[in-house]
């Protein structure tokens, strides 16, 4: 058998992707593995394996690994953005967005966001079911981010259909076509963005796409391209990883309903219970790094021009660096965890992600205290890609 049947590793596979956990067993259990996924492929997957790649940027490449052909029609339609760049574009394009990206500014959004949670659950109240995703993982992200953006807000809902969608294309074979619904959202998504970059130059405000109009450094700023890019990735990447930070803490804490009740009683353990969900069961499952040159990783020699997976949900469960890592624990120090990554691409939304994760579980137990899942041996459904882990829906009884 080869090792690639062996180790049964793709990540377009439903089953698979329900459930990759008692695969990253295999992983974390011994040094990294040479596969044929579409190409040479390198996984890598325990803790110190994955944060000395990340933190390599002198052997390992961010730029994308997919054809030339795929770059460009996808939603960045090739131009350069941070998540998908090295040093000295990365460094730069970093700099320029952080200045408008702030801590602080995340802060001050705190209120806000915190009234868009009570709306949304008296709405929730009023109906008198609960489903997590669909009442308020997918609805508080996006508000959030579209406010952030200047987007009028009755225009969530289509911001949300066309993240989406674009997300989806993530299930999408190499060499395959994209779907034109795909194809639609994301021509719709950067036309819409567009405009508003344009509008904004001519007649900025207080949002951020003005701000990033407006972003200068020593002479440089954000070409148009690289500023669309920014806008689009800060909607991609903002509101799903968020949106599944949502849904799957209230699953963990559903599924634990001792750890529910302990959350409940100590609302003081709430940044603990966000960083574990982060551990326990990562929005986002992996990232991607490609081999400049041949390089040893974990006592194994990957060659130049692999392509790697580096798998942070399996990092996170790695018994060499967390205790009982199967166990879901909202008293643990978990902090340590690389569920935002490692290194100079650390997700600089991640303060946005746990306020809104914190918020949105908090008001949630605290509205609703016989809060418990409808019906915990029910199926579970996931959407979009094997890289961002998230629930289609998630039904809870709140009576």
């Amino acid at each position: 058998m080869s090792q690639a049947a062996e180790l049964s590793f793709n990540p377009w596979d439903l089953a698979f992707r329900a459930n990759p956990y008692p695969f990253y067993r295999q992983l974390v259990a011994g040094r990294p593995r040479l596969i044929d996924l579409f190409g040479p492929t390198a996984l890598i997957a325990r803790f110190a394996d994955v944060t000395a790649v990340l933190k390599d940027q002198q052997r390992f490449s961010s730029t994308q690994l997919r054809s030339p052909d795929m770059v460009a029609e996808g939603p960045f339609a090739g131009a350069t953005t941070m998540l998908f760049a090295d040093p000295p574009v990365h460094t730069r394009l970093r700099r320029l967005v952080s200045r408008d990206f702030t801590p602080r500014r995340i802060r001050e959004m705190e209120p806000r966001i915190r009234e868009i949670a009570t709306k949304l659950l008296d709405d929730v109240e009023r109906k008198g079911e609960l489903d997590v995703m669909s009442d308020v993982a997918n609805a508080l992200p996006v508000m959030v981010i579209a406010e952030m953006l200047g987007i009028p807000s009755e225009l969530n809902s289509q911001f949300k259909h066309w993240s989406d969608a674009v997300i989806s294309g993530g299930t999408v074979l190499p060499g395959m076509p994209m779907p034109d619904d795909v194809r639609q959202a994301t021509n719709e998504l950067r036309g819409y963005l567009a405009e508003q970059v344009v509008l904004r130059r001519n007649q900025p405000g207080s949002d951020l796409i003005s701000a990033l109009v407006a972003a200068h450094d020593d002479g440089e700023a954000l070409t148009a391209e690289e500023l669309l890019a920014f806008a689009v990735l800060l909607l991609l990447a903002g509101n799903e990883t968020t949106t599944n930070l949502i849904g799957n803490g209230m699953l963990a804490l559903g599924l634990h309903p001792e750890q529910m009740d302990l959350l409940r009683r100590s609302p003081e353990l709430m940044p603990r219970a966000i960083e574990e969900t982060l551990r326990f069961d990562g929005p986002v499952q992996s990232t991607t790094r490609r081999a400049l040159v041949d390089a040893e990783v974990g006592g194994i020699m990957i060659p130049a021009a692999t392509a790697c997976f580096i798998i942070l949900a399996a990092a996170n469960h790695d018994p060499a660096q967390f205790e009982d890592p199967d166990r879901f624990d909202i008293t643990r120090e978990a902090k340590d965890h690389v569920a935002f990554g490692d290194g100079i691409h650390f997700c600089i939304g991640a303060p946005l992600a746990r306020l809104e994760g914190a918020i949105a579980i908090g008001t949630m137990l605290e509205r609703f205290p016989r809060l418990r899942l409808k019906d915990p041996a029910a199926p579970l459904t996931y959407k979009g890609s094997y890289f961002l882990r998230g629930l289609a829906g998630l039904a809870m009884s709140i009576k």
